[in-house]
């Protein structure tokens, strides 16, 4: 079984707001084996056009654990603090087996 992650770009429109879901999502996140391998910090667009200011990679044991994360009552509970204070992209990739 391979790891997945959680690819995001980001751009916060409301950051105090926004703070509410990145104070709790890191727990969720944990509660399912996952871990942060990127959160913020800089960038350089190398090529085409980023969706989004910040971004985000979590691993994940599976994809099926990172689809049980992401359909989750504790993060359903958190999802619209995101939605409401930030406009961007998430994508669920497989990770490569060697």
């Amino acid at each position: 079984m391979s790891k997945a992650y959680l690819i995001g770009q980001i751009t916060v429109t409301n950051p105090q707001a926004y703070g509410v879901y990145s104070a709790q999502v890191p727990h969720t996140i944990a509660a399912f084996g996952g871990k942060y391998l990127v959160r913020g910090g800089h960038a350089t667009q190398l090529e085409g056009q980023a969706q989004g200011e910040r971004n985000v990679v979590v691993e994940f044991p599976s994809r099926e654990i990172a689809e049980a994360w992401y359909n989750s009552e504790a993060y359903q509970a958190i999802l619209q603090h995101r939605l409401n204070n930030s406009t961007g992209a998430l994508a669920l990739v497989d990770g490569y087996d060697l």
